[in-house]
Order: structure tokens, then C-alpha cells, then sequence
């Protein structure tokens, strides 16, 4: 199976599948996708392979599926083995998604043991691309692997009928990353649902929070508050462009802006983009001055859902970096180029790999335009159908332009995209942008 199928529960889906129907066999990820041997009856066979792509996970996306008849070994049993990385790597890396319905439901119970743990997820939902290594998607392969999981987590995780199973950045608040709010110079002030607590009740005073997030950092700033977002503006030499404001829900967002179906649906949407919306009233015109249009996005990270929760107001949410510079992804890094900028720092243990800014989407013509394609879209593939890459499976790397920059790997029918680089201006974006030309051939 290739395409993009590691990531999102599919091998418990195949285990279960085959389990149910008393299949002997094995499957793996490889660097190719997901490997699969199954051996049974011609029956049993056929419905597999029918409800194999009939009831895929819904997040699973599946560009091809190659089958052969091999004599049967004599297995006891269906199992899942270790994953390997022989072979041409082809496997598509899924982006970072927001929290799925069941994670949020147990942030917000207080009898749930990640009860307000602000990095819950499981194989439907959180970090992807921004902690992934290398090929294939395994935790030991990411970020994450500094985490030694508990006992109840790692029972989670070998359990093919949980749905943390092989959730590669499972966590809770015994093993995983926790939160730290320090000052400008990085003195530990508080940790845990404390730091949360506190960096809320700044930006209720109007202070600059610089949250370290998914996929890099964000400038957080009450959105009500014009004297707040002028200061940020001061700081952040950004005069005129205007501020993307983050929701605690869509009725807030309603209350400002005219919201359509296909823009409700966007806003909601696993991938989670900021939308361009035509804006009515209700905030402080510091944050899109001249403009009708605002850049609204609902929380896309647990993280974000609890400190929106916590505040019940909108907030300024922009990318944390000086103008024409990239996001910063380190606390070092962030506390020397934004300890200019930010009040306060709420940071976190869990590394980033590569920056990756949020998406910017607008509906034109009742269709969805991709402005700035990053967070929840990158690195999935633009698939092109060619005669001649078909006899010829050269790779290409394409370097993008100098505003506006983004760059791009060719393999096969699939152009792997990479995340939004932004314009190569300064010598810290032509570094980004040096990073970002070395990663996707690396991963592949």
C-alpha cells in the first residue's frame, strides 16, 4: 500500500481486519509505504482485499495498491512486526493535524489522565511532519524519542485495538513534554498547567506572549487591546500588514466576520488554516488596519484549545519572528531574536524538527485557494501523471523563488512540497531556506 498510510492507525486497521477474518500473516511500514502478507482462504482473501480499501482510516490516503500471490508459509498467526527501511523511500509524510474529537473530550475531563495535558493526541490526530527524522514514521525516528513512555501509555501503544496504538508522540503528564513560562532573559517562573495559567492572566493585562507551539513559535496578544497590538507592532517592525486573530470558537468568530458553509468547514477541518474572512466589527482596528478582510483561526493544538479556553476572548496569533525572518522553532533561538518582542515565554520540552507556519487559505468562487501552504497541507504531494517521468524516474528539486519562497522535490509522479519558506531577504530566512533544500531530499 503507498501513499500516505503510516501515521494513521493502519496497521491496527489491517490487524483487526485480518483478525476478523482468521488471516494468518504480518504487516509492516517500510519506507515505501505499508507492507502487507496475508495468507487464507480465496475467500477470505477476496474481502480482505475489498474491505481492505472500502473501510481504510479516514485520514489514510491511498495512491496505490500492488498485490501478488506468494505460496503460503504456514503462520500461526497475524501480527505486527518491526518496521523497516530498505529500499527506495516513496512513503508520503502525513502534515500536522489538530486535535481530533476524542483527544479534546479527555483534555476537558477532570477524571481523564491527560485531563488539560496540552499534548494529547493519538493515530487520528497531532504533530507529523514538524518531529519527523526520518523514513518510516516511527517514534524512534522522531523527535519524540527522548520520551520514555509509562507503563499505561506503552500499554496504549502496544495495544492494536487502542486507538493510541503506534501513536508515534503519545504522551501523557507522567512521561511526556511539559510546559515552562520563563522572562525575556529564560528564568523559570512556572511549569506545567501553572505556566498555562500564567501566561493567560498576562495577556489579560496586555502582555506579549511568544508561545512556542506545533510547528514553531507565535506572538500571542490580546486582540481587544489596541495599545497591546500597537506595542507588538513597534516590536515586531511591522507597521501595516495585518494580524491573524485566533477564536476561542465559530460563534466568536461570527460575531465579527460573515462566515459561509465552505469557510465554517475550513476553519473546523483537520488541517485547521488561517481563513480570510470579510470582517464585520467587534475587534480593535490596530489588528487588520485598511483592510475588510481579517485572517481568523480556531485553535489548532491542544495546547491552544486550553489557553483559549482559559481566556474566552480572541487574540492576536501571528508568526513569532521579525518581519522578513522565519519563525523561530528553539527556545534559544527564540529567546535571542524575539527577547526584544515578547513579555513572557511559554515554552515547551518536545523538539521541533523543521518550522513549519500556519496555512492561509481563502474561498474564491466557492472554491478553497491555498495562499500559504504550510501547517496541516505540507508535505503532501501534488500528483502529476507523465509518460515521460513514467520512463524515467528522474527526481528534481525545484528551489522556489525569492519572495514567497517554497521548494520542491519530484520522485517518481509524486512533487513532495515542502512546507512555506517566506521571502530570502535576510541572511536567517536564506538559512531556512538552505535547511528546507537539504530536508526533502534527505527524508527521501
Amino acid at each position: 500500500m503507498r501513499g500516505a498510510v503510516q501515521g494513521v492507525g493502519f496497521r491496527p486497521f489491517v490487524y483487526r481486519l485480518a483478525t476478523e477474518l482468521n488471516l494468518k500473516g504480518w504487516v509492516i511500514n517500510s519506507a515505501q509505504g505499508v507492507f502487507i502478507e496475508v495468507e487464507g482462504s480465496p475467500n477470505e482473501l477476496a474481502s480482505f482485499s475489498k474491505r481492505l480499501l472500502a473501510e481504510k482510516p479516514s485520514r489514510a490516503l491511498i495512491q496505490s495498491c500492488e498485490s501478488l500471490p506468494v505460496a503460503a508459509s504456514g503462520e500461526k498467526k497475524f501480527e505486527i512486526r518491526e518496521s523497516t527501511d530498505e529500499g527506495g523511500k516513496t512513503a508520503l509524510i502525513l502534515p500536522d493535524l489538530a486535535p481530533c474529537a476524542d483527544c479534546l473530550r479527555e483534555i476537558f475531563s477532570p477524571n481523564d489522565r491527560r485531563f488539560r495535558y496540552p499534548f494529547t493526541n493519538c493515530t487520528n490526530c497531532g504533530p507529523r511532519f514538524s518531529i519527523i527524522e526520518s523514513l518510516p514514521y516511527d517514534r524512534a525516528n522522531t523527535s519524540m524519542k527522548q520520551f520514555a513512555m509509562c507503563e499505561e501509555c506503552a500499554r496504549e501503544y502496544h495495544d492494536p485495538v487502542d486507538r493510541r496504538f503506534h501513536a508515534e508522540p503519545t504522551a501523557c503528564p507522567r512521561c511526556g513534554p511539559r510546559l515552562q513560562l520563563c522572562d525575556s532573559l529564560g528564568k523559570n517562573l512556572a511549569t506545567a498547567d501553572h505556566a498555562l495559567q500564567q501566561a493567560a492572566k498576562e495577556i489579560r493585562h496586555g502582555k506579549i506572549i511568544a508561545l512556542k507551539g506545533v510547528g514553531g513559535f507565535q506572538l500571542l496578544v490580546d486582540a481587544r487591546q489596541e495599545e497591546a497590538i500597537h506595542r507588538l507592532r513597534a516590536r515586531k517592525h511591522r507597521e501595516e500588514k495585518p494580524f491573524a486573530v485566533m477564536f476561542p470558537s465559530l460563534e466568536m468568530v461570527r460575531t465579527c466576520c460573515r462566515v459561509s458553509d465552505l469557510e465554517m468547514q475550513l476553519l473546523s477541518s483537520p488541517e485547521a488554516p488561517i481563513v480570510l474572512l470579510e470582517k464585520t466589527c467587534g475587534l480593535s482596528p490596530a489588528a487588520t488596519p485598511s483592510n475588510p478582510n481579517l485572517g481568523v483561526m480556531l485553535p489548532s493544538s491542544p495546547l491552544h484549545h486550553l489557553l483559549l479556553h482559559e481566556l474566552n476572548f480572541p487574540i492576536i496569533a501571528t508568526s513569532g519572528n521579525l518581519s522578513d525572518e522565519p519563525i523561530c522553532i528553539d527556545e534559544r533561538e527564540a529567546l535571542e531574536r524575539l527577547g526584544g518582542v515578547a513579555d513572557w515565554f511559554l515554552l515547551h520540552d518536545r523538539p521541533i524538527v523543521r518550522h513549519v507556519d500556519d496555512s492561509i487559505v481563502r474561498v474564491i468562487a466557492d472554491r478553497p485557494m491555498l495562499l500559504r501552504r504550510a501547517r496541516g497541507y505540507a508535505p503532501l504531494p501534488v500528483t502529476i501523471k507523465s509518460p515521460a517521468i513514467n520512463r524515467e524516474p528522474t527526481c528534481v528539486l525545484a528551489v522556489g523563488a525569492h519572495l514567497k519562497n517554497a521548494v520542491a522535490l519530484s520522485l517518481g509522479e509524486n512533487v513532495f512540497v515542502s512546507q512555506h519558506i517566506g521571502d530570502l531577504t535576510t541572511k536567517v530566512a536564506h538559512d531556512a531556506f538552505t535547511r528546507s533544500v537539504a530536508d526533502l531530499p534527505r527524508l527521501y
